[in-house]
């Protein structure tokens, strides 16, 4: 009996250790989409026309190596199109952003691998668990995959992403993070004592704001942002004129700017009534504790969300504010996660 405790004590210890580490990977994961919308807005993720996943991470570092790489771009539709005359030193600046967004991208691959081999050979990653850390490594490495078939669609006579692979680039990251929040939250978990009425609800929460992403990575592809810069008017209208009128009709909500835009507030004002619904519901209910409090931050961080999207649309996408926007929608995600897995039956404990 003594050593069974002893036993269950030194897992629980390990299973914390395992947590926090998962939480660090999911830290940097949330900075690295961070980066990847900066990278976006700025117009940087085409100026490295090569995949190269060893090397790659040595920048140009003499003279005579900027010139070689930049030469390499303007064999490309971006220069030829779009930034004919660049100088160097104006490529060096879009440069940088998608070279240190891959570099980032291969240290979360470091930060995860080299843990997960250490807690695997030592033992210390309890019944079940494994699998699914395998699923996280797996789904790292086809991230990196989707992220350089993504960058190729825009090495073409049109030099622009495509916004089905640029969507699904940043859902794939979502999920990855939220996945791996989730799994951190079930280790630093203890019995619940929420009432649990509102799984369902907060579950259905969580998972419209990550179609709501989905849907912010439309407008991103499409750069719809930039077509209406009026609010709570498009135009001079509520319902702009041209809504779905793309053959057939489900392109529209894909591909016509008027349509990504107009479905991207919809989902913004139903996110705002279900929140507020919910947040009166919780606390009406009797959440105490961290739920309490992640309730109330979930309101905070709802009318910080949709200040930064009506200013982003406003004063016509500026890049600081439309990175604040995007990274705003994950952190309301988080939140949502942690409330989510908190009436679950268990309660975490950070």
């Amino acid at each position: 009996m003594l050593q069974h405790a002893a036993t269950a004590q030194q897992q629980h210890k390990y299973n914390q250790q395992i947590a926090y580490w998962l939480l660090i990977c999911a830290a940097v994961i949330f900075g690295m989409i961070l980066l990847g919308g900066v990278t976006r807005l700025t117009r940087s993720g085409l100026s490295m026309v090569e995949w190269r996943p060893l090397m790659g991470i040595i920048p140009p570092i003499t003279t005579d190596d900027w010139l070689a790489v930049f030469a390499k771009y303007k064999q490309f539709p971006e220069y030829q199109k779009v930034n004919a005359g660049m100088s160097l030193d104006e490529f060096k600046y879009i440069f940088m952003y998608e070279y240190l967004h891959r570099v980032l991208g291969r240290l979360i691959g470091v930060l995860f691998f080299v843990p997960f081999m250490f807690f695997y050979f030592t033992k210390r990653i309890q019944k079940g668990l494994t699998p699914k850390l395998f699923i996280m490594l797996v789904l790292g490495g086809f991230q990196g995959l989707l992220g350089w078939y993504m960058v190729k669609s825009g090495l073409v006579d049109n030099p622009r992403v495509s916004q089905y692979r640029l969507t699904a680039h940043l859902g794939t990251a979502v999920l990855i993070y939220g996945f791996i929040l989730w799994t951190a939250f079930g280790l630093l978990s203890k019995p619940s004592t929420q009432p649990s009425q509102l799984k369902t609800f907060s579950f259905t929460l969580s998972g419209l704001i990550f179609l709501m992403i989905l849907s912010g990575g439309l407008v991103a592809g499409t750069h719809a942002g930039h077509a209406y810069s009026t609010w709570p008017l498009m135009g001079d209208t509520f319902v702009p004129a041209g809504l779905y009128e793309m053959d057939p009709v489900w392109r529209s909500i894909f591909e016509d700017i008027t349509t990504v835009q107009f479905n991207h507030r919809m989902f913004a004002y139903l996110i705002v009534v279900l929140v507020l619904t919910f947040a009166a519901k919780a606390l009406k209910q009797g959440v105490s504790g961290g739920v309490r409090l992640c309730v109330f931050a979930l309101i905070a961080l709802l009318v910080v969300q949709v200040t930064l999207g009506i200013s982003t649309l406003l004063f016509y996408v500026p890049v600081p504010v439309a990175a604040a926007h995007q990274i705003g929608a994950v952190a309301l995600l988080s939140v949502s996660l942690f409330i989510s897995h908190s009436l679950a039956h268990r309660q975490t404990t950070i």
